[in-house]
């Protein structure tokens, strides 16, 4: 899936505000969401770093509080994360909709832009 390259609400190009989306996690994907109102492929990259980089925190607490087997599990974990963190932002900086299994269906399923959830007008 790749999107033609074109402005956000911001003013930024869509694949750097797309990159950026994912520069500090769930954080900036907070951010952009919040701030990109219309461009439906930022937006799909604001939903997919919360969902991916929040779940990861997640995990990462739960087996902080497991001795020794928690502990190396988190550092592998947090190697992991930092390897699909370079993967993702290439991909958007790319113009790719690089969707990940479960968290890309949940981006996908709610990044319309807000201009698309209005109700019609009836006739």
């Amino acid at each position: 899936m790749s999107e033609s390259k074109g402005k956000t609400s911001t003013g930024m190009e869509q694949n750097l505000a797309g990159l950026l989306c994912y520069v500090l996690g769930w954080i900036t994907g907070i951010i952009f969401l919040l701030l990109e109102k219309d461009n439906r492929f930022v937006r799909f990259h604001a939903i997919q770093s919360i969902v991916v980089f929040g779940a990861f925190m997640v995990i990462e607490i739960i087996l902080g509080f497991i001795p020794v087997i928690g502990w190396i599990l988190t550092s592998l974990l947090g190697i992991l994360a930092f390897i699909l963190w370079i993967v993702l932002m290439v991909q958007a900086y790319g113009g790719k909709m690089y969707k990940l299994p479960i968290a890309g269906d949940i981006a996908e399923g709610n990044s319309k832009p807000a201009s698309d959830n209005k109700p019609e007008e009836k006739k």
